[in-house]
């Protein structure tokens, strides 16, 4: 009787020894080899885009880093002119605070002056107590203005004409005034430190025209000259 053949045998043929592949010449499969086509050129074209991608990061950061910077410094300046603007109000407002309230009390001067300038020599004799009591009201006003540095303006008679402190209410010719002086003060003006609180009203001297004078004959200059 004859012995079965290998390929009869139940299961098949063996299983393919792998070892017996490599003793065999065939090289072992690796999965951490490079594909196939893959060079070195490939590895360098990679590292050299990472650098790129990686430069143009670092530009766009240091961008934000100014941009932030820039803002930051803004913001600084902007504080302190804030702070600048504060202090210059609280300054104004300590320096002129009592202005708007002197405005409203100058009135109460005015007729105290008014008051004082209607009475006659008879008046203030028979009055006398009545007449001191209205004065020293006038000066503790001028006293209380004066504690804000709010002083009057009462320029004097022949005082050159300032625009800046006075206002002209009329202009006259006054024989012996030089023209564009003060002749008369209507009402007492008044400033604070460099500010007007009110100017003083006065009229002011008008110059007369030239008149030539006659010759001997009666003809003025002017007639005989050919």
């Amino acid at each position: 009787m004859s012995s079965p053949k290998p390929e009869d045998t139940v299961g098949g043929p063996p299983p393919l020894d792998t070892n017996m592949a490599d003793e065999a010449g065939a090289p072992p499969i690796d999965s951490d080899a490079p594909e196939a086509g893959a060079t070195d050129a490939d590895a360098y074209v990679d590292a050299g885009t990472r650098e790129e991608v990686l430069e143009i990061r670092l530009t766009e950061m240091q961008a934000e880093l100014d941009q932030a910077k820039d803002k930051h410094l803004r913001a600084l300046a902007e504080g302190e002119n804030i702070r600048r603007r504060a202090q210059k109000d609280r300054d104004e407002m300590q320096k002129y605070g009592g202005v708007k309230l002197a405005r409203d009390l100058l009135p109460v001067h005015d007729n105290l002056q008014r008051a004082l300038k209607s009475l006659t020599d008879e008046q203030r004799a028979a009055a006398a107590d009545f007449v001191a009591g209205i004065e020293l009201t006038e000066r503790e006003l001028i006293n209380a203005f004066g504690k804000h540095q709010i002083v009057p303006i009462a320029p004097e008679l022949g005082e050159k004409f300032n625009p800046d402190m006075h206002q002209a209410m009329f202009e006259a010719p006054i024989p012996g005034a030089v023209n564009g002086t003060i002749i008369e003060v209507i009402q007492t003006g008044f400033v604070c430190h460099d500010r007007l609180v009110r100017a003083a009203m006065v009229g002011v001297a008008k110059g007369s025209p030239v008149v030539p004078v006659p010759d001997e004959e009666g003809e003025s200059d002017a007639d005989g000259a050919t």
